[in-house]
Parts: C-alpha cells; structure tokens; sequence
C-alpha cells in the first residue's frame, strides 16, 4: 500500500511541474488506441528523468482514456549486466508490431536504436536527450528530441553563486565562494549542464569556485552521497547533481552536511518531502512534456521526423520550479534577479554557452570554462 501511494504522490507532482497541454487530438482512422512502448535503459522511482518520461505517459493516457491512448513501460535496468539485453529488447519490440510508437532515450540506446531504426523501417520511433546521427539512416522514422539544459543550469549557477555568499540563509557560510555539482557521467548532455551552471555563476562573482565530482554512473547514490558529502566538507554552500538516481545521494548528503542541493528534472522537493528543506528548486527538463507533445503531433500527422528539435526556456523545454516552497526558502532579491536572468536568455540578450548543436563551444573552450572555475 505504502509503494502504490508513494507512486500515485509522484505522478501527481510530475504531471503538475510538467504542464501538459490538454489540446484536442485526432482519433487514429482504425479506431484501435494510439500505443506506446516506452523502453527505459534503467527503472523507474529515480524520482528524476525516467520518471518524469512515465509521468508524461500516465497524464495522456489519463487526459485522452485508454481507448485512444495506452502504453507499456519497459525497464531493462542500467547496471552493465544489464546492457547486453538493451537492443535485443528493443528487436523484441520491433518484432511484436503492435506498437504504433516505440521511445527510448540517452546516449546509451543510440546504437540499438541505429539498429532498429534501419532494420525496421515502418516502425516509428522517438528518441530524446540524444542527438540522433541521420546520416546513418531513420531520416523518414526517428523524431529526435533534446534539451536546452544549459539554460535552466545557467539560473542555477547564477542562483547558487548568489546564496553561497549571502549571509541571510541558512546552512550558508558566506565567507566562501565554493558550490558543488554532481554529474552522473561525462559526457555531451551532462558537459551541457556544467557549463550553463558555470558560466551563470561567474556571471554573477568571477570568483566562485566549482567542486566537480563524477559518479561513474546513473544509480549509485551511496557513491553520488560519499562524492556529495566530499564537496560540502571542502566547502560548498550549494550543490546540483545531474546523475538521475546517484543523485539522489547528493540530496542526502545536503540534509546531513546541512547544504543546500538543487534538483534536476522533476520537482525533487515535492517528491522527496522529507529532503524539502534543502532543496531550494529544481531544473525541470521537461522529458513528459516533450513526449506528449511528439505523441500529440504523430497523432495529427505533423510530427517532423528526420528532425532534431531543442526545446528550451522559450518553449517550455526546460524550466525552474517557481512554486512556494521556491519563495520560502530562496531570499526575494535572488529570486528577482534570476527572473531578469531568465527573461533575457528568453528574450536573446543571454546566450548561454552550450556542448551541443551547431553552436557547440569546441572542447578545448569547454575545457578552459571549467578550469576557470574548478576547485583545485
């Protein structure tokens, strides 16, 4: 009983921070319902990115009813035992037919989706928060979605920058410049957080220092909490993670060292409120929305595929939990100056460094931004 309720709280909050339109949706012309298969490469109760992908699900199916609408979710697991049976799962799925839509995500499925994608050719899939390589094929059945993460980790950074000096929060000692960040592995998606969160920071104190850390992976929280408690001991304020279920141990870190630690992409706060207090906000990636939008257009016969879309603070693609647990906990003068920070990234007068797309800083700026900043 205690699991079905933890679920039906986390759904809820999920669905809530998402936003999903409620716009009309044509009918399929057979009458059948509209199916899904959504292959996870890991499981769900990350309370994070795979679970913000099924939350998008659930609303739709609720929004429309399972007569237009169902969906089954397939969680192969993320461990490297696991690996071997990611793209024999996908063929499975390929295999069945049934499937009017088949989604996975994360550079880790890109080559069993290549796979696919080309093997199957009247299957349609969406991958999202990769870049797909067209050139290898599945320019007439791959919708590609990915994000524009930087943005909402430059208001972080920026955020974080501003409370660890500030003298009027708790848990912040102000005498130093130090904040942390998490990240699950290095690679070009997690590169894009850091530099957003980077470069929002020194745009508000030249000065701050950043504790780098790497899990290895994206469900280790004992080794995500040990490399957590490691940068609050060496003294950062503020910490960020962006390591999916390992970064559920920077979060514990944050209530034992009594820090601070920002979510990532669902509202963390609301589904974990026994950490709430430390949890100033989130950086929402919008990975249910994003799919509910796809699934909306392949319905009504517009979803452009052979495209790479991102979608950021402009669209809804990425976004900054704004709630009133926001207002509690982050003092007004901050709150105010990331809404100004925000609105000009909207309106164009920030351009936020990114790693990815055609406007990708080369590894070697990449490199020199984040020695500018790393603690030594």
């Amino acid at each position: 009983m205690k699991k079905k309720l933890v679920a039906a709280t986390l759904t809820a909050s999920m669905i809530l921070s998402m936003g999903v339109a409620t716009v009309p949706v044509m009918a399929k012309d057979d009458g059948e319902p509209y199916k899904v298969a959504l292959l996870l490469n890991g499981t769900l109760g990350d309370k994070s990115f795979f679970d913000s992908a099924n939350a998008g699900m659930e609303a739709l199916q609720e929004e429309l009813g399972e007569d237009k609408f169902t969906y089954k979710v397939e969680q192969m697991g993320a461990t490297s035992a696991d690996e071997a049976k990611w793209e024999p799962t996908m063929y499975d799925y390929c295999d069945d037919g049934s499937y009017d839509m088949i989604i996975c995500g994360t550079y880790q499925m890109l080559d069993a989706l290549t796979n696919a994608a080309n093997d199957y050719p009247d299957q349609k899939f969406i991958f999202f928060d990769e870049a797909f390589d067209y050139s290898a094929g599945g320019e007439d059945n791959v919708y590609n979605v990915m994000y524009k993460q930087n943005e909402v980790s430059y208001l972080l950074g920026a955020m974080a920058a501003m409370m660890t000096t500030d003298d009027s929060l708790d848990m912040i000692d102000p005498s130093n410049k130090i904040i942390g960040f998490l990240g699950g592995m290095d690679n070009s998606v997690i590169e894009d957080f850091l530099v957003g969160y980077i470069q929002g920071a020194k745009d508000i104190d030249e000065e701050t220092q950043v504790a780098l850390a790497y899990v290895g992976n994206f469900y280790d929280s004992a080794a995500g909490k040990d490399m957590a408690l490691t940068q609050y001991q060496n003294g950062a304020d503020v910490g960020f993670n962006v390591a999916g279920s390992a970064g559920l141990g920077q979060i514990e870190a944050a209530v034992d060292a009594k820090r601070y630690a920002f979510g990532v992409d669902s509202d963390q706060a609301a589904v974990l409120p026994d950490y709430a207090a430390n949890i100033p906000t989130s950086a929402l990636k919008n990975v249910g929305n994003s799919l509910v939008r796809a699934i909306k257009e392949d319905i009504d016969g517009e979803l452009p595929y052979g495209t790479l879309e991102y979608l950021g603070l402009a669209d809804g693609g990425v976004e900054l939990v704004e709630d009133e647990h926001y207002e509690e906990v982050v003092p007004e003068d901050i709150r105010t100056k990331i809404e100004e920070l925000k609105q000009d990234i909207i309106d164009g007068k920030i351009t936020v460094p990114t790693t990815l797309g055609d406007n990708a800083m080369s590894p070697d700026d990449v490199q020199a931004l984040i020695d500018s900043a790393k603690l030594s």
